[in-house]
């Protein structure tokens, strides 16, 4: 059977698409003639598969029927072939365990026939379950250490793909991971619950305005936000390397203030490593489109076509894999977390959603009419009323010790929920639930923008607003608040399961009123239940600053909450409403609940303590002695010079800044000694929840105070003898 690579190539050449040259190498430039070509998709299937074995895969996908262990031994030979033809030796069960990284374990085709003869084989069985020890994953307390049973099964959704990392490839099978006991251990096993229960929720609803809609899928596109750094610069700062995110460091005289970064010209040498790594990510089926430069000088976007959910999902946790690994081969690294630079825009992961039937219909595009079409706004309404009545829910869906530090701050969404729907859907609101002035129903002044010798600009029926933590633009809401190292898959989770969840209460009130008042039409009973819902949830609509001392006021009159740090946006996690949501829609057991949340709350722990510690040692191994040698040297300028016979005055300068050096010198002491007995302190609290609030509260404020010593010593300190390279180095790729 001929190789797909094979093929690829013959296809390029007979094309005779332009190319561009890498290291003497001449690369195809035409996305299209190898896009996909790493991924053991339909095309790839019908080369090494047969028409039945194709078909299981697609059934399994789309509506979950089992695949034969017959066919499933068909597969895996074809998905061996396929990958054999491409250069890989081994294959790994890839998945998504709950510590924020992707996981796989490399097993080889080979095996020895005999002492100098051996065959690739690759089984069903193989394909569709691997035992990995589960012992050393995050579970919550749900496995012991000495109990390390755990499974990975095949998700036939996710295509198989084939990575390449240091000239080595491998094939990788995305797989759910739970544990002996059944329990899910993974991101992926809840996901493709809530996204199977959303989508028979919408298809139900569906129905009341066309029967021909059978099937729904969950539409997601995940916008990457992300910084780059010298290798060289990331080498020498600990506290990037250990945590993520610079602990100390003095804001630069000139950082996003002119707003000159912002899509300006890409840097060459960012340029080049973007390409790369786009190539990389095109041959793995990721579907991106739009790069450029974000606000904040040395960060930067990258933004895929939308896809359904869980493969978005998947493909997000392979892009950023994909992005580290190419970034080495530039000298580079790439900074995920939320929130590396003070003073700066930090990074976000936006996640934009909707629903989509199976004849075409995004449910959540408003047309040009959206007061007359009922079904949108049957959508519209009860996604909003979804957000209101699970708000806080939806607030620890993202609440990590990284997002801290981003929510509410430049640029970043506000930790308040709040929705922004924009002023025209305003109106339609209004006037739907018999409250407006019929603003909706009147024409605009101009539905477009006309400009001599500039095609006519056609205007949207809504605006955007950055400070929106649930923003709809246009045809679909956008999650703005999850953090951008975050696997996206935890506020998918919760989104798709209250969005489900209220679906199915909508359904049965208009089910009860119809069976209630006969003779009533259809979409009498289903404006009566929307207007019912739009009085209490247009509380969580606002289209103002989100970023104002206006707005947490405003939103403490309207009810809602403005949950400042993860240890309290993690308790609605274990709220009555939110047991009963998860449990009753057999999203999470009772105990799985638990688990997920007793991980977060460590995990939260675990970052501040590793951040506790790096900046204990940065103060005591770097930042004190640097400062000693200069504050040495300025006290022998000034010995010198009064040795000369200089006068007292004329060496104030000096003596200030040596005074001024060892009072911060000893502030930071203190403040060091200080957190350092606290975090003792909160190590000997038993109760996960409990010592996260000890942290967060008794521990985490000296970071600041420490952070603003340090940042003082840098300004006074030469640079010569300052250890770590300064923001004004890191933050201008070059």
């Amino acid at each position: 059977m001929p190789s797909s690579a094979n093929k690829a190539s013959a296809n390029r050449s007979a094309a005779g698409s332009p190319t561009r040259k890498k290291d003497n190498q001449v690369i195809e430039s035409k996305i299209s003639n190898y896009f996909g070509e790493n991924v053991f998709g339909p095309e790839n299937q019908k080369q090494f598969l047969s028409k039945a074995a194709c078909k299981a895969i697609d059934d399994a996908a789309k509506i979950g029927k089992s695949i034969s262990l017959e066919l499933a031994h068909e597969i895996a030979q074809g998905m061996k072939e396929w990958a054999l033809t491409k250069g890989c030796t081994h294959y790994t069960h890839w998945f998504q365990p709950l510590r924020g990284t992707t996981a796989e374990k490399h097993d080889s085709f080979f095996e020895p026939s005999t002492q100098d003869t051996g065959v690739d084989k690759f089984s069903g069985k193989a394909l569709v379950q691997q035992e990995p020890d589960a012992s050393s994953f995050p579970s919550g307390g749900i496995r012991n250490t000495f109990e390390a049973r755990g499974y990975t099964a095949w998700d036939p959704s996710s295509p198989a793909f084939i990575m390449e990392k240091a000239g080595v490839k491998t094939l990788c099978i995305p797989t759910i991971f739970v544990s002996y006991t059944g329990e899910a251990l993974d991101y992926k096993a809840p996901l493709l619950k809530a996204v199977a229960f959303i989508r028979k929720a919408a298809t139900d609803v569906c129905q009341y305005f066309d029967t021909n809609v059978k099937d729904c899928t969950i539409s997601l596109g995940v916008e990457q936000e992300y910084f780059l750094v010298d290798s060289e610069h990331y080498n020498r700062r600990p506290d990037l390397m250990l945590s993520g995110r610079t602990l100390l460091g003095q804001v630069p005289a000139k950082g996003q203030q002119l707003e000159d970064h912002y899509f300006g010209s890409i840097p060459n040498r960012v340029l080049a490593y973007m390409a790369d790594f786009e190539e990389r990510a095109h041959k793995l089926g990721i579907p991106l489109r739009t790069r450029h430069n974000e606000v904040a000088p040395g960060q930067f976007e990258c933004a895929p076509q939308f896809e359904e959910a869980n493969l978005a999902v998947d493909h997000n946790s392979l892009l950023m894999d994909v992005m580290e690994s190419v970034a080495e081969e530039h000298n580079l690294k790439v900074l995920l977390h939320e929130k590396p630079f003070k003073g700066i825009n930090g990074s976000g992961k936006h996640n934009n959603w909707s629903i989509i039937t199976n004849t075409g219909v995004n449910l959540l595009s408003p047309g040009n009419s959206p007061e007359q079409n009922l079904q949108f706004l049957t959508f519209f309404v009860n996604t909003i009323k979804a957000v209101y009545d699970h708000a806080d829910l939806l607030r620890a869906s993202i609440a990590t010790a990284g997002n801290d530090h981003r929510l509410g701050a430049n640029e970043a969404p506000p930790a308040i929920v709040s929705v922004f729907i924009g002023e025209l859907l305003e109106h339609v609101l209004d006037d739907f639930g018999g409250t407006g002035t019929g603003k909706s129903r009147q024409k605009k002044g101009s539905d477009s923008i006309k400009i001599t010798h500039v095609p006519e600009i056609l205007l949207d029926n809504t605006d955007r607003n950055r400070t929106s933590p649930f923003a709809f633009t246009g045809n679909k809401f956008e999650f703005r608040a999850v953090g951008s190292s975050d696997n996206c898959a935890s506020s998918m989770v919760v989104l798709n399961t209250i969005v489900g969840n209220q679906l199915i209460k909508f359904k049965a009130e208009v089910d009860e009123f119809l069976k209630e008042n006969k003779g009533v039409k259809k979409d009498e009973a289903v404006k009566k239940v929307l207007v019912s819902y739009l009085k209490d949830c247009k509380k969580i609509i606002f289209g103002g600053n989100g970023y104002s001392s206006d707005w947490v006021k405003d939103a403490k009159r309207r009810g809602l909450n403005n949950i400042t740090n993860t240890p309290e946006a993690l308790e609605a996690y274990l709220s009555k409403s939110a047991v009963n949501l998860f449990v009753k829609n057999g999203i999470f057991s009772h105990k799985e609940l638990e688990a997920r949340t007793e991980i977060r709350f460590e995990s939260y722990i675990l970052r501040l303590q590793i951040e506790g510690r790096v900046l204990n040692e940065l103060i005591q191994n770097h930042v004190i002695p640097a400062a000693i040698r200069y504050q040495k040297r300025v006290a022998e300028n000034i010995a010198s010079l009064l040795s000369i016979g200089q006068s007292k005055s004329s060496v104030r300068a000096q003596v200030e800044i040596v005074t001024n050096i060892s009072k911060y010198i000893n502030q930071l002491h203190s403040d060091n000694e200080k957190m350092t007995q606290e975090r003792s302190k909160a190590n000997k609290i038993g109760d996960a929840h409990k010592r996260a609030m000890v942290y967060c509260n008794k521990v985490k404020p000296y970071f600041d105070s420490i952070r603003d010593s340090s940042d003082r010593l840098e300004q006074l300190v030469d640079d010569s003898e300052w250890p770590l390279p300064k923001y004004t180095e890191m933050l201008f790729v070059r």
